[in-house]
């Protein structure tokens, strides 16, 4: 309120306000009485004002009609004054019949004055904005601004024409989950003033002060024009505050459209995959899922813990979360417990390949379905461990897989890669070996199910990760080859295939996701520096370093010789098992030979013997290429 009576430009608007009123009831009159007053309503008018003017004005200044700055009046500001207009006639009503019981009034007056007041109050403020727009040679936003308080709570620094820019669109865009609780600036005019019902709260130097006071989690500087000093000081203050920052890219490029304010946003994956995520029909999943005991292997991982996140939706009787790494288990245990308000879960930190643990597990838990996505995953590093490859995922996997045929489990689903089509590297060749194995255990009780799919999302290992770290460090982006290409799902995709996989499968398929065209690195790099709001090549250089050791320039979904077959869902294709085994007599002799060839490589791992671990999974999988490799006699 001290900030109103401060601010010259309340005077100026007070006594036009003031006039407005007094224009308002001469025009109600004359309406009332088709434009021919008599001196007795002159004289009843004049007498009238005295009470009306003081009345109207006071709720004016109540209802912080003042605060305004009218060159953003809108929706919100046309709201406020429909109410103290609508108030202060009924207080002006409510003493006139105190005073008179309204005898030789006429009701007509005040029931038009009421709505001349609002129309010549509110036009003037909305002609304001009008001229304001005019002179500046800016284009009105036609969609009006409505307040949106769902998100996390946050500031804008800089109640300018970027700052109301970037509140208009918070309020208009349901996917940005911002609430904004203020403004700072460090303009004294703008102190204590408000932009569509949005207060200035207080200058930069009183941030830390502001961010406690509203327990805010998120600020955002719009202030495109300010020096590298300024710009500094704000990141200094918002650092002191201990609270996180995000800043907008220029005004002129948000006006020609080279960048949207939803650049504020984390960068949405699904952006990068230039298709449209495909949508999977889950009611079917529920009907294996509901009421049953569920082992995830690899639960904190990030295939992983997707799949306890969507999985709990079914709510099962228990969840098994198995997992090597006890951060990561303990990661989404506190998710399900506290964020999802899960209880039913068990943990159990250790290895797949331990079979002493597994044998336990399966005694203990008896789970009905099992989810395997626990694997090394990346390339280069088993390229250089490869009997980390073999114990891991290969043992792990045969493990496991044997566990779950021993003891009855209905449904398995193991997750593999689009690198065990015609491998070249290790950790490829290592997930086609566990497609054999899944191959040769199915039947049964037991449903073993293999579902292949590209390269995940912001997934761990994923490049976007590594590139936004880049970007955020100014650059350089690194890529292995200008024209490697890759196949590309988001984690909830991933996630829900492996779900569908188990409702579909019926025992020894490979599912496949259509996953359309595969998506250049380069192409993938250069939209996410976009969406960061930067520009490829100028303010973020790509560098070109060579392809790294077991990588090749494109991955495939099936390798020749596979057979594709359509499922119920159009997205979803198999491959049949019982090719690998045809020529051998059967299923029974290609297990027999399989579980040898595995024993004598899990003999090779415990001497890290890396060439002939390489020359023994070429002997399992003949088509692994093994390129360069020096073990190549």
């Amino acid at each position: 309120m001290i900030y109103q009576i401060r601010n010259p430009r309340f005077y100026v608007v007070f006594c036009i306000d003031l006039c407005l009123v007094c224009l308002s009831l001469f025009l109600a009159y004359l309406i009332r009485f088709d434009f021919e007053l008599r001196p007795a309503d002159y004289r009843q008018m004049s007498a009238l004002l005295a009470l009306v003017v003081p009345l109207k004005l006071t709720v004016f200044f109540l209802y912080k009609l003042y605060r305004g700055m009218f060159r953003y009046a809108g929706l919100a500001e046309m709201w406020r004054i429909a109410k103290a207009v609508i108030l202060s006639s009924l207080v002006v009503v409510s003493a006139v019949l105190v005073l008179s019981r309204f005898q030789g009034f006429s009701r007509g007056v005040f029931i038009i004055d009421t709505a001349t007041t609002f129309l010549l109050i509110g036009g003037f403020r909305l002609s304001m904005r009008l001229v304001f727009q005019y002179f500046q040679n800016k284009n009105g936003v036609s969609q009006e601004v409505m307040p949106y308080q769902r998100g996390v709570p946050t500031l804008i620094i800089g109640a300018g024409t970027t700052g109301e820019k970037i509140l208009r669109e918070i309020s208009t865009q349901r996917s940005l989950y911002y609430n904004v609780v203020g403004f700072i600036d460090d303009d004294p005019g703008k102190q204590g003033r408000s932009i569509h019902d949005i207060t200035v709260l207080g200058t930069v130097a009183a941030l830390p002060g502001i961010v406690r006071k509203h327990e805010v989690g998120q600020v955002l500087i719009a202030a495109p024009s300010a020096s590298g000093r300024q710009i500094r000081t704000m990141v200094d203050a918002c650092k002191a505050a201990r609270v996180p920052f995000k800043t907008l890219p220029g005004l002129a490029e948000l006006i020609d459209g080279k960048v949207s304010i939803k650049t504020l946003r984390d960068v949405n994956y699904r952006d990068l995959l230039r298709r449209d995520p495909v949508r999977l029909n889950v009611p079917e999943i529920e009907s294996y899922l509901k009421d049953r005991r569920v082992l995830v292997t690899g639960a904190g991982g990030s295939i992983g813990s997707e799949l306890c996140r969507q999985i709990v939706r079914f709510t099962p009787e228990n969840l098994i979360l198995f997992d090597a790494s006890e951060p990561n288990l303990y990661g989404i245990e506190m998710e399900l417990k506290h964020r999802v308000g899960y209880q039913k879960y068990v943990t159990v930190l250790g290895g797949v390949q331990d079979k002493a643990l597994v044998e336990r597990v399966m005694r203990r838990y008896r789970p009905h379905v099992i989810f395997h996505a626990a694997a090394y995953k990346h390339v280069p590093m088993l390229e250089r461990n490869p009997w980390q490859a073999v114990t891991n995922n290969i043992m792990g996997t045969r493990v496991l897989m044997e566990s779950a045929v021993k003891h009855g489990v209905g449904h398995f689903v193991m997750v593999s890669t689009d690198k065990a089509v015609r491998p070249t590297n290790v950790m490829g060749a290592s997930k086609r070996v566990c497609e054999l194995i899944g191959a040769a255990c199915s039947g049964g009780g037991t449903r073993m199910m293999t579902v292949r799919f590209g390269n995940v999302v912001n997934s761990a290992g994923s490049v976007v990760p590594l590139f936004r770290e880049q970007i955020a460090r100014g650059g350089p982006v690194t890529i292995t080859h200008p024209e490697v290409t890759r196949f590309f799902m988001t984690i909830p995709e991933a996630a829900q295939l492996v779900l569908q996989a188990g409702a579909l499968g019926e025992g020894g398929e490979t599912f496949i996701l259509d996953m359309g065209t595969p998506v250049k690195i380069v192409d993938m790099a250069r939209d996410l520096i976009r969406l960061s709001g930067k520009e490829p090549d100028t303010d973020v250089e790509i560098v070109f370093t060579g392809l790294r050791e077991g990588e090749k320039l494109y991955e495939e979904l099936i390798t020749r010789g596979e057979g594709i077959v359509a499922t119920a869902h159009e997205k979803i294709m198999v491959l049949k098992a019982g090719d690998d085994w045809d020529g051998l007599g059967g299923q029974a002799p290609y297990r027999d030979r399989l579980t040898t060839r595995i024993n004598e490589l899990a003999a090779m791992a415990q001497g890290y013997d890396g060439c002939a671990i390489r020359l023994k999974i070429q002997e399992i999988v003949p088509e692994y290429d093994l390129q360069d490799s020096e073990c190549i006699l």
